[in-house]
């Protein structure tokens, strides 16, 4: 979250984008809000949910329609993992950040 909170301070996420946080544990997130990550991370234009499964899962507020893409942080991008027709790719905390803002598959270093 430290390195996504770095490429996404001072800049918003495109609005082709539906960017979803959520912090994996409530220490996690309680750390992230001490250290005003959750505030750039909403700044950024981001939704930030309460620790859970559910977007990695493809439940509640992270299913995917079909054909809608995620840049994803999660370890598995099986077809079907977020969502039926949805596909997923898998990248670090730092380039899906840079994608958020792109709108696209990008690399951190090119912002």
């Amino acid at each position: 979250m430290r390195a996504a909170a770095e490429v996404l301070k001072g800049r918003k996420v495109s609005p082709n984008v539906r960017a979803i946080l959520s912090p994996a544990t409530p220490l996690v997130y309680k750390q992230a809000l001490e250290e005003g990550l959750i505030s750039i991370f909403m700044d950024a234009g981001f939704c930030v949910t309460n620790p859970t499964c559910g977007a990695c899962l493809g439940m509640s507020n992270g299913v995917l329609a079909v054909g809608e893409v995620c840049a994803s942080t999660t370890n598995r991008n099986f077809y079907g993992r977020m969502g039926k027709g949805g596909m997923v790719h898998l990248m670090s905390p730092a380039t899906a950040a840079a994608s958020a803002v792109a709108g696209t598959i990008a690399n951190p270093s090119d912002l």
